[in-house]
């Protein structure tokens, strides 16, 4: 199941350096033909916390897209932590 999810709903805790010719190639895939694959998303007490698709998320915010579509799956604590560094 996926669903629309605000993009500054979703809190992305690892910075990763973003390749930047990939999320140009996203930007002009999303703008044509729009999100094709969703993020995947933890839900923990109405948080959301994102671990993937940093590019599709960088260039839904550069295109100026207030949500993405996710895949959001329920976690406790302990798998939340499993994520983190």
């Amino acid at each position: 199941m996926s669903w629309f999810s605000p993009l500054a709903a979703i809190t992305r805790p690892l910075q990763r350096q973003l390749d930047e010719a990939k999320v140009a190639w996203l930007m002009e895939a999303i703008a044509a033909e729009g999100q094709q694959e969703p993020i995947d998303v933890l839900e923990l007490d109405g948080r959301y916390w994102g671990f993937n698709g940093c590019h599709r998320w960088a260039a839904h915010g550069r295109l100026g897209l207030t949500t993405i579509r996710a895949r959001v799956r329920r976690a406790t604590p302990d798998v939340l932590r499993l994520h983190m560094p």
